[in-house]
């Protein structure tokens, strides 16, 4: 009985996976089916951010992959395909957007915030340093801090005489 369970309950995992959106396009060619494999695997989905056009179950994607087929029978070329798709959603769609002064955030910003992280953290590091440093002398009386200046130099001739 248990296996059973198990089973079934492997069955189900198994066909809740097997929901993915299948497109069933006519294309002329070979070619043709390619170009359009191409691009819908490399525009991003919209609404689900890290997944292509082609994985995408989410109603958007399946609007875009008709939209692509659309124009590819209008015979678009793939720029043209891209470069509407980029005037209607952004350098979003894209998983390499061009170098611009819209994107320099999005390019060069990880490496900014590394840096400002790694400055942020010197400042703590040298602050902590010097409050030790005030800590440990101001934690002596000025008699304690004599007989320390007083030991150290004894220290000092006693290395010297040897």
């Amino acid at each position: 009985m248990k296996r059973l369970l198990i089973s079934a309950g492997l069955a189900l995992g198994l066909l809740a996976s097997a929901h993915a959106a299948i497109d069933t396009f006519e294309f002329a060619n070979e070619a043709e089916r390619q170009r359009y494999r191409n691009l819908v695997e490399e525009l991003r989905c919209p609404k689900c951010q890290n997944q292509n056009i082609a994985d995408s179950d989410a109603p958007i994607a399946m609007d875009l992959r008709n939209e692509i087929y659309r124009m590819l029978e209008e015979g678009k070329s793939n720029d043209e395909i891209i470069d509407f798709l980029v005037s209607r959603y952004g350098d979003f769609v894209l998983y390499k957007p061009p170098l611009t002064s819209r994107t320099l955030l999005l390019w060069y910003g990880p490496a900014g915030l590394l840096v400002l992280g790694f400055g942020v953290l010197g400042v703590i590091v040298l602050r902590r340093r010097g409050e030790q440093k005030n800590r440990s002398a101001a934690g002596l009386s000025l008699d304690e801090q004599a007989r320390l200046a007083a030991l150290l130099d004894q220290a000092s001739q006693d290395k010297k005489d040897r």
